[in-house]
């Protein structure tokens, strides 16, 4: 007689795809030498990706409320009650694979609206047909920003995403590490910005819960706790419609290098093109 043990299969596969994990963080701190793009975009991914032939548009509106007030001496323009505001165009090319573009914008009293810089992210994805335990896939955003707004200009991030539902509860991990390529952080090799988010369906279409959002520093050291970003978003999502995304928070800043008070929103569109 053959037993199947197949309650152990479930598990079996979630510690293959830790091993995977494990090796691909491996392998990408042995790559040879970017803070992440601050308060622009204010996001935690899902694995999953646009579907082939389909381009969705989202707008991410982040306000300061409570930000840092004076010119930084590395010469960064202050936060306090700056509107930044991102156009994200994503294009699904196959059921794995899509490629997102980035244009940053800031306006802040008395400065005017400015072209911050513009990041562009290919990202794949684990195919469903493959039958995973959980969602995984990984992003490369690469891209140029302006000196007044960010003290390195060239920056590359790698994203691994991974991410599960489970009944009305969803959870996304999002351990990124961030390169500079032009800049005073070049010298610091890759970083860590730990990226969380675990959220509860109340009702069919609204789901509450909460985004930590890290910073915190080179992965072969990290930087004293008062010199990491620390970010929690309570949050609510919106599924009013297969097209449509909306997703609001409001976030504290816990550490003094971090903006104490800001207010985010997307709302994004998927065309049928």
């Amino acid at each position: 007689m053959v037993i199947c043990h197949c309650d152990a299969i479930p598990a079996r596969l979630s510690q293959v795809a830790l091993a995977l994990l494990v090796m691909l963080v491996e392998l990408l701190l042995a790559t040879p030498g970017a803070r992440a793009q601050d308060n622009y975009e204010i996001q935690v991914y899902g694995y999953d990706t646009v579907d082939p032939g389909h381009t969705m548009v989202e707008l991410h509106s982040n306000f300061a409320v409570e930000g840092s007030t004076t010119t930084s001496p590395d010469g960064m323009l202050p936060t306090n009650h700056a509107e930044h505001e991102t156009i994200e165009i994503t294009h699904g090319f196959t059921p794995w694979f899509e490629t997102g573009f980035y244009i940053f914008t800031s306006e802040r009293s008395g400065d005017g609206i400015d072209w911050v810089g513009d990041h562009i992210r290919p990202r794949f994805r684990v195919p469903a047909s493959w039958h995973w335990p959980v969602g995984v896939s990984l992003s490369n955003e690469i891209g140029y920003q302006r000196r007044p707004f960010s003290p390195d200009t060239w920056t590359w991030e790698i994203r691994p995403i991974i991410d599960k539902k489970m009944g009305p509860w969803y959870w996304s991990f999002n351990p990124s590490f961030d390169r500079s390529f032009h800049g005073p952080s070049v010298s610091k090799g890759f970083e860590f910005s730990p990226n969380f988010k675990v959220s509860y369906d109340v009702t069919p279409k609204v789901a509450a819960g909460f985004e930590y959002y890290g910073a915190l520093g080179p992965v072969t050291g990290f930087d004293p706790l008062r010199d990491q970003q620390q970010q929690i978003f309570p949050a609510i999502d919106l599924n009013v419609s297969p097209k449509w995304e909306f997703n609001f928070g409001v976030g504290w800043g816990m550490t003094r290098s971090t903006d104490h008070l800001i207010v985010k929103a997307i709302l994004g569109y998927r065309f049928d093109f």
